[in-house]
């Protein structure tokens, strides 16, 4: 007669609000933020890029403000409101104005870093941070983009807030 011993789940219950839905998961203690909005949710927007924080590809709004997923722990955000790219447009379809504005200044190449771009730009016209380039560019310096779309960014955050420089770093 053999006796299996049954083993604690080590999974801990994770309640939070993501993209204005409450979800309940079990995750395990180490679970990032990203991995859990990826694999658990299947919320693939959010991108993995480097893994280690630098590059800007998992920016999602943990609360209203910018959090790079692949920093934070799953269980950290238990009982807050997760905003990722899938939950930036409005409710009745179309697109968040900053996508929109993404899509007509041609403000990405390969797309891959575009939703932690847009994540963030939406903080920094949300944040008053978008008074001119110089200060869109300081504000977004977190977020990377391999195919160098920084000129198109630029002019589409200040497309949607406003502001305008008439020219000026237009080509930087």
């Amino acid at each position: 007669m053999s006796h299996s011993a049954t083993l604690p789940d080590p999974d801990l219950a994770l309640t939070f609000v993501v993209n204005g839905k409450q979800e309940e998961v079990r995750v395990p203690v180490q679970a990032t933020l990203l991995d859990v909005l990826r694999e658990r949710l299947h919320l693939t927007g959010t991108k993995k890029g480097c893994d280690h924080g630098q590059c800007g590809a998992c920016t999602v709004h943990v609360n209203g403000q910018t959090h790079l997923s692949c920093l934070t722990l799953a269980l950290s955000c238990e009982g807050r409101e997760v905003t990722t790219i899938e939950g930036l447009a409005p409710a009745g379809g179309g697109l968040h104005p900053m996508q929109a504005a993404f899509i007509e200044h041609d403000a990405f190449q390969c797309g891959y870093c575009t939703p932690g771009q847009i994540m963030s730009a939406v903080a920094c016209v949300e944040q008053a941070r978008a008074g001119d380039a110089d200060a869109i560019r300081e504000f977004m310096s977190g977020n990377l983009c391999r195919c160098a779309a920084y000129p198109q960014i630029v002019a589409a955050i200040q497309d949607v807030a406003g502001t305008s420089d008439q020219g000026a770093g237009a080509d930087q």
